[in-house]
């Protein structure tokens, strides 16, 4: 495979603002918009600069390139700490009970409550592959490219690590979850909504927002029925993050009501199972090797692929397609996990 994962550029405003285009909206950590995202490849570029001995509200931004081509096929990032600029708020979906002696009737009440619970957290976001590649495992070697990051450069990022999955979006770009309790306090569309947290941060919401708990049962039906659900193109973004660890406690997004997944960091599978070792070989075929994710190289020097291996005196040995098209030597260091 010559698909390969790599830090973003600030020449991929074009390729960023492409994929941005294709999304159909909700997709806060990839707007688009010119601007904003020549902004997060600022930002991006930054981070990856800078000497970082605690997480301190770095972004790092790859991208998901074909080594023949040089063509870009998706994107994804990775925020070291939130909550760091403007509070990081979420929904906590709760309970109350009450009970009447008189009518001997006890009623247990769904309510959201406006929390930071997650403040201090890592994220994994923004990830979107180019539809036409929705195929070989792309996606997932994107999504794991970023635990494989995380593991390279472990004291950039936090104890624990969120994702937060698009919520249920119609056709026009609407949501039924906004429309039923956003809206009524904000006064404006979903998108315009979504398009300014994006483009200014969410201190409008701290503003707005009420900090009294809602009680689901007072919300229309439509909105109810989305709580935590991820859009339908989600679901397989959502049984990825559940192999690698991540669960689901009952936070969701303020926009659009999609689920929030969470995970200790030293507990994501990828992070847990991979193996910083030395290439020690090279095989000429992947005749005895076994599938693996491996990823070379720190911060801009950074690459992730689909490859293989196989353990061997020394450290591993790697496919000779691997070694000439991620400029693999004999010595050099290798961090791998099982595919």
């Amino acid at each position: 495979m010559s698909w390969f994962v790599r830090p973003a550029r600030e020449d991929d405003l074009d390729a960023a603002l492409e994929l941005a285009r294709m999304t159909g909206g909700g997709f806060t950590n990839l707007p688009p918009n010119r601007d904003a995202l020549a902004r997060r490849l600022a930002w991006s570029a930054e981070s990856f600069a800078r000497d970082v001995a605690a997480p301190d509200n770095e972004y790092y931004m790859l991208f998901l390139e074909d080594a023949a081509t040089g063509r870009i096929g998706g994107t994804a990032c990775l925020f070291s700490r939130v909550g760091v600029e403007w509070p990081f708020y979420s929904y906590k979906l709760g309970m109350v009970t009450q009970t009447s002696r008189e009518l001997k009737r006890t009623f247990a009440m769904q309510t959201l409550y406006l929390v930071n619970d997650y403040d201090g957290a890592s994220e994994v976001g923004g990830l979107f592959l180019h539809p036409e590649l929705r195929v070989a495992g792309l996606g997932r070697l994107l999504a794991r490219s970023r635990y494989l990051f995380m593991a390279q450069h472990r004291q950039r990022f936090g104890d624990r690590v969120l994702a937060e999955l698009r919520g249920c979006i119609d056709d026009q770009g609407g949501s039924a979850f906004w429309d039923g309790l956003g809206a009524k306090f904000f006064g404006m569309p979903f998108q315009e909504a979504d398009s300014f947290n994006s483009l200014h941060g969410n201190q409008f919401i701290a503003d707005l927002m009420p900090k009294h708990p809602i009680y689901v049962s007072m919300l229309p039906d439509s909105a109810r029925a989305v709580i935590g659900q991820p859009h339908p193109s989600g679901v397989p973004a959502k049984k990825l993050l559940e192999s690698e660890g991540f669960t689901f406690d009952g936070y969701v997004d303020i926009f659009d009501g999609g689920p929030t997944m969470c995970a200790r960091v030293d507990a994501v599978r990828t992070v847990r199972e991979s193996v910083a070792t030395t290439v020690a070989g090279v095989a000429d075929s992947v005749e005895g090797l076994s599938p693996a994710l491996l990823a070379r190289g720190t911060l801009t020097g950074f690459r992730a692929w689909a490859g293989a291996v196989a353990a061997t005196e020394g450290g591993v040995r790697v496919a000779a397609d691997d070694a000439r098209i991620h400029g693999l030597q004999i010595g050099d260091e290798v961090r791998h996990a099982p595919a």
